[in-house]
């Protein structure tokens, strides 16, 4: 084998980079390194000039491996592999070095330092991708199916999305009914629509399409297999096949703790949810002439924002999981506002009264919601979250930030809590998946502007409030963005994965099990039987190449492609060396 011929890049980022980091002194240095072919340095490596001096070196036949010194590789690894397959290399030889994030933004006072640890890292990528074989990705077919799991809007927008690709769609629903919580409102905003017009055509298109099959009252009983074959079993018996997986979801409303705000301690404290309800009955009611609540004349209401988001540790009781909802639910404000519109439109002698912390009116058309609201009358207080209101039996104390923080008794009838979004307990689901949450409790996407609605997962993506709080049209464009995706993985029938899981040397393996006793994803590493007795064998597709069981094996019978052992030392020695 000839001897390898690295070519290194290095980035000066239009000074994120330079203005710390010698690049002429990494440069000059680096390209002394062994096996080093030449070594150059640009403004801006991503851009199509940068790639393009890597793709002429590579055509010329002046390198045949690549080390871009450059931001971090969650934004621009992919982009230099694919600069190696435009110049006809594989793509995995190559090694990107992180100078930005790990070097210039956190050693800005330490110039002469920054340059030296440059250097360093760039001579174990050196180290690395010199020994570096080319990989090839894995290939696994595709079942042309997809299991949504959740029956709301967002779910039944991405299985009619499917449907319209042409592919055959699953919608699994715990409910007997599909649309979810928009099932029990009225009206929507921003317009005033009336959800069942909204909902029903929704709910009619999704029975009668011959390619979505729905299940409902139904939930995952077991998931199994990998992306472009899952297995699942649901509660009715069902067992069927999918190439990918939509997480639908949902959420559910917060639930006040007993006496928090009133609630359950006060018969005039309800939520904003059972408002919905109220109104809903009041607009299907004839012959009413005043709003009532459980028989009791309503002429004064207070609405109380971010009951059970926004909350603090110490000051407000935490969830089961030990956690307090320190997020803020977004929706909430308008989804007050405007039930605070519908109720005066229908009820102009009744006083309103809101009493927020801040209002988040986000959306198009959320605010002219705020100043109608504003115009017909409805007062507003303002409290700080370190003086929270004081809910009493029909009134509201609360110290008023817009009048210089004079303590007011706000008589009332009936006090709205507007609570807000929590996920849907899908513990059961999260454990057999993996699936990544984040602090919130939400599932979490890879990335909100490179993986929108992708997890880490593969073949696993999210749609709707399921990964945080929505409103309507905010999560009808995450459904049509997660069938999106899921339609371009399965559409060409096969399935391409990156190369980078566990491999066995079954030369070195004595079938020790130690790898299966660590390895947290099963049917990742099997045993089967061969001439020397049993041996390790790994599925790639349902290894995630954690590199768990390399540590653990005591005769380097297992490594991860692209990171190999040879690869660790090989770096580990380049680092020591220059460090020296």
């Amino acid at each position: 084998m000839d001897s390898p011929k690295v070519g290194i890049y290095v980035c000066h980022c239009g000074g994120n980079i330079s203005d710390v980091i010698d690049v002429k002194d990494v440069v000059a240095k680096a390209g002394l390194l062994t096996g080093v072919a030449l070594a150059k340095e640009y403004p801006f490596m991503c851009s199509d000039p940068g790639q393009g001096m890597i793709v002429d070196d590579i055509r010329s036949g002046k390198i045949d491996r690549v080390v871009v010194a450059a931001c971090s590789p969650t934004l621009h690894e992919l982009t230099f592999r694919n600069a190696l397959i435009r110049a006809g290399l594989n793509p995995y030889l190559f090694e990107h070095i992180n100078i930005r994030e790990q070097v210039s933004w956190v050693h800005k006072s330490d110039k002469a330092g920054a340059t030296a640890k440059a250097i360093r890292l760039i001579a174990a990528g050196v180290a690395k991708v010199a020994i570096q074989d080319p990989l090839e990705n894995l290939t696994v077919d595709a079942v042309q199916g997809v299991a949504v799991i959740g029956g709301g809007i967002a779910g039944m927008q991405t299985a009619l999305a499917l449907s319209a690709s042409g592919f055959q769609v699953s919608l699994i629903e715990k409910t007997p009914n599909l649309g979810g919580k928009l099932l029990s409102l009225d009206t929507l905003y921003p317009d005033g629509e009336k959800a069942a017009d909204f909902l029903s055509p929704l709910c009619e298109a999704v029975f009668k399409d011959v390619n979505i099959a729905v299940h409902c009252s139904c939930e995952v009983e077991e998931i199994t297999g990998f992306v472009g074959n899952f297995k699942l079993r649901i509660s009715n018996g069902s067992e069927f096949a999918a190439g990918a997986i939509i997480m639908a979801t949902g959420y559910e409303n917060y639930q006040p703790k007993s006496a928090e705000m009133g609630f359950g301690s006060f018969p005039g404290v309800i939520t904003l949810p059972m408002l919905h309800e109220i109104l809903k009955k009041h607009k299907n009611a004839e012959g009413n002439a005043g709003f009532m609540v459980d028989g009791r004349p309503i002429h004064k209401v207070a609405f109380v924002h971010c009951i059970g988001s926004r909350q603090a540790e110490g000051v407000n009781e935490p969830q089961a999981d030990g956690k307090v909802n320190d997020y803020c639910s977004r929706v909430c404000c308008t989804a007050a506002l405007h039930a605070i519109r519908e109720l005066t439109a229908g009820f102009p002698n009744i006083r309103v009264f809101d009493i927020y912390q801040d209002i988040r009116t986000y959306g198009r058309g959320h605010e002219e919601i705020y100043e109608k609201v504003a115009d017909s009358g409805t007062i507003f207080f303002r409290y700080e979250q370190a003086t929270p209101p004081v809910v009493a039996d029909g009134t509201v104390t609360v110290q008023d930030v817009l009048t210089w923080n004079e303590k007011l008794e706000i008589p009332a009838d009936l006090i709205v809590l507007a609570t807000g979004m929590m996920p849907q307990p899908i513990q059961k689901l999260v454990e057999q998946l993996r699936l990544p949450r984040g602090s919130d409790r939400f599932l979490q996407e890879a990335h909100p502007k490179l993986r929108p609605v992708e997890i880490a997962n593969n073949g696993i993506f999210l749609a709707g409030t399921c990964q945080g709080p929505m409103d309507i049209k905010e999560s009808s464009a995450a459904a049509f963005a997660a069938a999106s995706k899921a339609a371009a993985l399965l559409g060409k029938g096969k399935i391409s994965l990156d190369p980078f899981v566990a491999r066995v040397n079954s030369s070195l393996c004595d079938g020790c099990k130690a790898c299966l006793a660590e390895c947290s994803y099963p049917g990742a590493i099997t045993l089967i039987e061969s001439s020397k007795g049993f041996v390790a064998k790994v599925t790639g597709a349902l290894c995630k190449g954690c590199g768990a069981c390399a540590a653990v094996c005591p005769h380097r019978a297992i490594e991860i492609a692209g990171w190999g052992l040879d690869q660790f030392d090989a770096m580990v020695d380049a680092l020591v060396a220059e460090e020296a």
